[in-house]
């Protein structure tokens, strides 16, 4: 065999692998273009705002809370009118009252001898002069031990409490009535007499239910 043919036959191999080279960049664009067609996208927009949910307590008639109930006696009731209002965007429910008072006294901790609480709603504001209601009355919460209130908050509204609903409230502080007998100046064990505390009340409302809503 010729020098010439076999230098041809060695170049052979060369050619076929750079044919098969080419033939598979052609298949590999192909299926490349395969992919590149046409696309399509379709958008909307939604605008979504998250609503507020706000109690507010204020003077109801010109009187309301931060007054002193001096000297009280057993059997003496004190009152106070005040105005609640949900008064942001969101309905809520489940309104309650709790109370706490300060230090540790008879006064607070003894859910028979201590001071109670309890409300009462109108459907206007209250006539303060003489604790009078020249609409409907409602009775929210009965004559409940502060010690009680402090543990566990009384329910005044169990259900729904409307966006801007408003509550004109008697909010009525009272010693129970009770026998004691000082002797020679001196009080007996367990007194009530001449204790001192300072009552704070706390409103709370939840907002109403989470809902679905389809639109």
């Amino acid at each position: 065999m010729s020098a010439h043919s076999r230098s041809r036959r060695r170049r052979n191999p060369t050619r076929v692998l750079l044919a098969g080279a080419f033939g598979a960049g052609v298949l590999s664009l192909t299926g490349a273009g395969v992919y590149a067609g046409l696309n399509a996208e379709a958008t909307g927009t939604q605008a979504v705002t998250s609503g507020t949910l706000s109690l507010v307590v204020s003077t109801d008639a010109g009187a309301g809370f931060g007054q002193t109930f001096s000297n009280m006696a057993p059997g003496d009731v004190r009152n106070s009118f005040v105005r609640l209002t949900n008064g942001s965007s969101l309905a809520a429910q489940a309104l309650t009252l709790g109370v706490t008072g300060s230090g540790s006294s008879l006064l607070t901790t003894s859910a028979t001898k201590g001071l109670t609480v309890s409300v009462t709603g109108c459907s206007v504001a209250w006539t303060v002069g003489d604790g009078s209601c020249s609409g409907t009355t409602t009775p929210l919460l009965t004559a409940t031990p502060v010690a009680t209130l402090s543990a566990t908050p009384g329910s005044l509204v169990p259900g729904a409490v409307a966006t801007s609903a408003q509550y004109h409230l008697k909010v009525s502080t009272a010693l129970p009535d009770q026998n004691e007998t000082t002797t020679n100046g001196a009080t007996p064990v367990g007194t009530i007499q001449g204790l001192s505390t300072t009552l704070t009340f706390t409103f709370n409302e939840l907002q109403r239910s989470a809902a679905t809503t389809n639109s």
